[in-house]
């Protein structure tokens, strides 16, 4: 992985901070199987797990956090020819948020813009989340015939609860920033233009800590709060795998790329 304004996810070490960057501002940095697998990499190889690296930002390039899944560039089919969504959660998107939930050191979301589907719980999944004020959090895939995945049904009714959470990923509706802020989504709320400031300096902040301490800390707190995270991200993909082989997702995914409402039958 590069540094290139051509790659999808761009990775730099400044001083103890590691900085991942969504790169695909022109799609609003909606996630392709590449982007995917350069943030898989981030995570969980070297750079990462690097020792110099004591804190972990993440955020996206231009106007936006992630748009979602580019459901223009579609899934790998399965031999039957279908959508083989449950392989392109095993062994991608789900691997992320696992690896963002272990990693012994703080991981800052500086949500600068839209975090829609998996963009929200990327944003979801980080430890601190700080976001612009004009940043909104929106779980859409019922608007497409899916569900939440990326972990959002274990990590958003531990943020929010229960009625919140059927909330959240029953209706598909954005949450501005001030919102999230009210019922617990994130951290704080900061200026446009002081959003990245804010958050480098929160991550200094951490990357200047007790590093064990911190990764003791996220580790009880793991196994308070999300001690079956693993097994609901191995139903999220079950279910997610039969939802993308609907009807209703097909038109679902058509009328998202035709920018019309969907018709949906129910099947």
């Amino acid at each position: 992985m590069t540094r290139t304004d051509e790659s999808p996810l761009r990775w730099e070490r400044v001083g103890a901070v590691g900085r991942i960057t969504f790169n695909r501002p022109a799609s609003l940095n909606a996630w392709t199987k590449q982007l995917g697998r350069d943030l898989l990499a981030a995570t969980t190889t070297e750079k990462a797990a690097d020792p110099d690296v004591r804190a972990v930002l993440v955020t996206g390039a231009g106007r936006a956090f992630s748009s979602g899944a580019d459901l223009r560039a579609g899934f790998d089919a399965a031999d039957d020819g279908l959508p083989d969504v449950r392989r392109y959660l095993g062994e991608i998107y789900h691997p992320i948020i696992a690896a963002v939930r272990a990693l012994e050191k703080p991981v800052v979301a500086a949500v600068n813009g839209p975090a829609v589907g998996i963009g929200c719980s990327l944003a979801l999944a980080c430890d601190l989340v700080l976001a612009a004020e004009s940043a909104y959090f929106q779980l859409a895939f019922t608007n497409v015939g899916l569900m939440p995945d990326g972990g959002s049904t274990a990590l958003v009714p531990a943020a929010v609860g229960k009625a919140r959470a059927f909330e959240l990923c029953l209706l598909a509706e954005r949450v501005p920033a001030q919102r999230a802020l009210g019922w617990g989504l994130v951290n704080a709320v900061h200026p446009d233009d002081r959003l990245l400031d804010e958050a480098r300096a929160l991550a200094d902040r951490l990357a200047a800590g007790p590093t064990r301490a911190y990764a003791a800390s996220k580790r009880a707190l793991n196994r308070s709060l999300f001690a079956h995270l693993d097994e609901q991200l191995e139903l999220e993909a079950e279910l997610q795998h039969e939802l993308a082989r609907t009807r209703d997702f097909a038109e679902g995914a058509a009328a998202f790329v035709e920018k019309r409402p969907p018709a949906f039958e129910g099947e």
